[in-house]
C-alpha cells in the first residue's frame, strides 16, 4: 500500500537520523560549545530503528533509506543496522536503496566495511577545499581526513560519489568554481546547497543565501551547462558540463522550493516521525515500540502523520516558523 499525503505525494524516501552528536560544530547547524546531547536511553536502538524502517519498506513500499546524524560515523558499530537495513524487502523482492549522508572525518577507516554491510551511496559534505576556511566553517581541522575518506569511499566501489556543499555568502561563495574543478576532475557530483534557516544559533538571514540562479551563472560562465530534464522527486536540480565532464546539482531550498514533489519523510533519532524537515509537528514512534506498540499501530501513526504533512514550508513567506530543533537535532 503507498504513503500518500492529502496533496498526493507518495512517500518513497526515508531518512533516519542514528545519533544527534557530532564530532563537526559546523557554523551553520550547530554552536561552538553548549549543545546538549541526548541521553543514550532515549535514542534508538538499531532494533527499533530496523523495525520502523521493515514497516515503511514493507507496508508502505518505501524504497529509499537514507542514514544522517548529527554525525551518524559517531555512533558505533554502525554497519550492523546497515546490515539489518539491507536485509529488508519491498513487495516486489527488491532491496530498498540505502545511503549514508557523512561529513566524511573517518570515512577512510570505515568505507570498505560499510560497502561490505550494504550500503549503496555516501554523500560527503564539504564545503571548502581551503584549509583554514574549512576549519573556520566546521570549527575542526579535518579537511585533510575527509579528502582521504572521499578517495578511499571511491577505491571501494562508491561511485559516482556526491558532495553536498552548503554555500554562504561572504563565507565560501568565492570558492564555485574551485568545487566544480575538484568535482570535475575526480568524477564527483558537487551538489550547492542553499543556506536554510536550521542554524542553532538563529543567525540565518536571506541576504546570506546564494541562491540557485547564482550559483549555476557563476559556473555556466566557465563550464558550459545544459539542464538534466525531468528531477521527479529528487530535492536537486541537476545540470552537465557540455563538454561531458560529469554533472552538478543545486539544491535550491530557499530560493525554488521543490515542496511539491518532496517524497520524504524524517525519524529523528529520539524517535520522533517528521514530514518535513522544517515541521512544527513531530509524532512519538518511541512512544510506541516501547510501550507495547503493535506494528499496525506504528502503521497507523505513520500513515495519520503523512496525511497531516502541508504543503510546504514556507520560508519565504511572513508566517515562516522556525522549527525547535536545528538541523544535527533533526537529521539532514
Amino acid at each position: 500500500m503507498d504513503l500518500i499525503d492529502s496533496f498526493g505525494r507518495t512517500v518513497r524516501d526515508l531518512r533516519i537520523s542514528v545519533t544527534d552528536r557530532c564530532n563537526f560544530r559546523c557554523t551553520y547547524c550547530m554552536p561552538a560549545e553548549g549543545m546538549v546531547w541526548l541521553d543514550r536511553s532515549e535514542v534508538l536502538t538499531f532494533e527499533e530503528i530496523e523495525r520502523v524502517a521493515r514497516i515503511c519498506v514493507e507496508k508502505f513500499d518505501v524504497n529509499s533509506l537514507r542514514l544522517t546524524g548529527g554525525e551518524p560515523t559517531v555512533r558505533a558499530h554502525l554497519p550492523r543496522l546497515i546490515t539489518k537495513l539491507a536485509a529488508l524487502r519491498l513487495s516486489n523482492g527488491e532491496k530498498p536503496d540505502i545511503a549514508l549522508t557523512t561529513n566524511g572525518a573517518t570515512l577512510r577507516n570505515i568505507a570498505l566495511e560499510l560497502r561490505d554491510a550494504g550500503l549503496d551511496r555516501i554523500n560527503v559534505s564539504l564545503d571548502s577545499l581551503k584549509a583554514e576556511r574549512f576549519f573556520a566553517m566546521t570549527r575542526r581541522d579535518e579537511l585533510v581526513n575527509v579528502l582521504a575518506g572521499i578517495a578511499e569511499a571511491q577505491l571501494v566501489g562508491f561511485t559516482p560519489m556526491k558532495v553536498n556543499v552548503v554555500v554562504e555568502r561572504g563565507a565560501n561563495d568565492d570558492e564555485i568554481l574551485d568545487l566544480v574543478a575538484y568535482g570535475r576532475d575526480n568524477n564527483i557530483e558537487i551538489r550547492f546547497i542553499e543556506f536554510m534557516p536550521l542554524d542553532a544559533t538563529n543567525e540565518w538571514e536571506r541576504k546570506k543565501v546564494v541562491t540557485q540562479d547564482e550559483i549555476i551563472s557563476v559556473i555556466n560562465a566557465e563550464y558550459p551547462l545544459e539542464i538534466v530534464p525531468a528531477r521527479g522527486a529528487a530535492p536537486a536540480d541537476r545540470w552537465r558540463y557540455v563538454d561531458g565532464k560529469g554533472t552538478v546539482g543545486v539544491i535550491p531550498s530557499v530560493s525554488h522550493p521543490f515542496c511539491a514533489d518532496c517524497d520524504r519523510v524524517r525519524l529523528t533519532s529520539d524517535g520522533q516521525f517528521r514530514t518535513c524537515l522544517f515541521a512544527t509537528d513531530e509524532f512519538d514512534i518511541r512512544a510506541l515500540l516501547r510501550n507495547g506498540g503493535t506494528d499496525d499501530e506504528i502503521a497507523e501513526l505513520i500513515r495519520t502523520a503523512v496525511g497531516l504533512k502541508w504543503a510546504g514550508h514556507q520560508i519565504n513567506q511572513v508566517n515562516f516558523i522556525r522549527p525547535r530543533r536545528s538541523m544535527s537535532q533533526i537529521g539532514g
